[in-house]
């Protein structure tokens, strides 16, 4: 479980009510009783990335993004994402280069 540091319960209503859905059917996509998601709302339960990730894809926006919003830092990345990332980086890079230099 993650900590709450504050959530934006203002946000995620107003995401809901912008796609027609309650707090009932946020808290049943994520597995969670509406007890428990109004505790969340209240920053008195905290929160598993599973919940928000399911936040998030109910909601249409990115994991960080709901994460942010339900006052959840995550984990940091691992030392194996932040090196898929830079080579994908380097990759780009290199291709652009190519590109360039043609």
């Amino acid at each position: 479980m993650l900590m709450a540091l504050f959530f934006d319960a203002a946000w995620y209503d107003q995401r809901l009510a912008e796609r027609g859905l309650t707090r009932g059917i946020l808290a049943a996509v994520a597995g969670m009783s509406e007890g428990d998601l109004a505790l969340a709302f209240k920053d008195q339960r905290e929160l598993s990335m599973r919940e928000i990730n399911a936040f998030a894809e109910l909601l249409g926006v990115s994991a960080a993004e709901a994460a942010s919003r339900a006052g959840v830092r995550p984990a940091p990345p691992s030392d194996r994402d932040r090196i898929v990332a830079l080579e994908a980086r380097v990759a780009a890079l290199e291709a652009e280069l190519a590109r360039l230099t043609r």
